[in-house]
């Protein structure tokens, strides 16, 4: 019997979707804090705290957080295929980056959540 391949892993429409969809919100988040730069006079902790203590922007965050991890692990699966051939390495070098990503979003919500 053959089984379809797309239900038991990723398929090429969805990490494109995925892709655009995080790429979106990176986006949004970018220029959100872009926005606050330019218009905010004097940045000070008083105001920095202010701005990340609402629930709204914590949300916000935490969103752009995922969307990067997603994104990064997406891309470096893409780039690591293509340029890396030998599997062991290429599951090496996949592993260790994908840790990286994870310890970035655990750390962004500890910092996240504790102000």
């Amino acid at each position: 019997m053959v089984t379809n391949q797309a239900s038991i892993k990723r398929n090429g429409v969805q990490d494109y979707v995925s892709l655009r969809a995080t790429a979106v919100i990176i986006t949004a988040f970018s220029l959100f804090m872009a926005w606050f730069f330019i218009t905010t006079d004097n940045i000070t902790f008083a105001v920095w705290q202010d701005l990340f203590s609402g629930i709204a922007m914590k949300v916000f965050t935490l969103a752009a957080l995922v969307a990067i991890m997603i994104h990064v692990r997406i891309g470096l699966w893409q780039v690591l295929t293509d340029y890396v051939k030998s599997a062991a390495v290429r599951g090496v070098v996949q592993y260790v980056l994908n840790l990286i990503a994870f310890a970035y979003v655990a750390v962004g919500l500890f910092v996240l959540w504790g102000v």
